[in-house]
C-alpha cells in the first residue's frame, strides 16, 4: 500500500505553469500540475498597481476567492456593465462560464487574491474591451 502524505508547496516555489490572463498573474500551491491534486486548483492571483485582467471565464470551473490585500472589482454582465467591489476580507463566488474582467481599482497599492477552482484552473480569454467601457475603471 502506497503511503498517503501532505504535499507542502514552500513559498517562493510554486508553480508559474498555469493558465494566465493579461495582467491578472496566477501562482499554483495546490494543483493537478504539480501536487497528487485531482480536483481542485489553489493559488495566489496578483494585479500590480491599475492593472486588470482581460475578459475571460473559467469553464466549467467553480472559482472562489479571497481578498488578502488592496481593492477589487469584478465586472460582468452585457457590455460588463455591472461590478462587485471587494476589499480585505471579502470573499467572492464567480459561477461557471460567467464572463468577466478582474481589476484592481488602486494606482499605488497591488491587488492579492487567494483562489480556489474546481476542478482546476481553466482560463479562456475572451476579446478584450476598451478601459473606458468599465465604469471607474484608471490604469496606474
Amino acid at each position: 500500500m502506497t503511503e498517503v502524505k501532505p504535499v507542502v508547496t514552500r513559498a517562493g516555489a510554486e508553480d508559474n505553469d498555469t493558465a494566465q490572463s493579461g495582467d491578472c498573474v496566477r501562482v499554483s500551491g495546490v494543483s493537478p500540475q504539480h501536487t497528487p491534486a485531482t480536483k481542485i486548483w489553489f493559488g495566489r492571483v496578483s494585479n500590480e498597481p491599475g492593472h486588470r485582467s482581460p475578459p475571460h471565464h473559467h469553464g466549467e470551473a467553480e472559482t472562489g476567492g479571497y481578498v488578502l490585500k488592496g481593492n477589487g472589482r469584478i465586472y460582468f454582465g452585457k457590455d460588463y456593465k455591472e461590478f462587485v467591489d471587494l476589499g480585505e476580507g471579502d470573499f467572492v463566488f464567480v459561477p461557471p462560464f460567467m464572463p468577466h474582467v478582474e481589476v484592481n481599482m488602486s494606482t499605488t497599492e497591488e491587488l492579492v487574491w487567494l483562489t480556489a477552482r474546481t476542478p482546476e484552473n481553466l482560463v479562456v480569454n475572451l476579446e478584450d474591451v476598451d478601459d473606458a467601457s468599465l465604469e471607474g475603471y484608471r490604469r496606474a
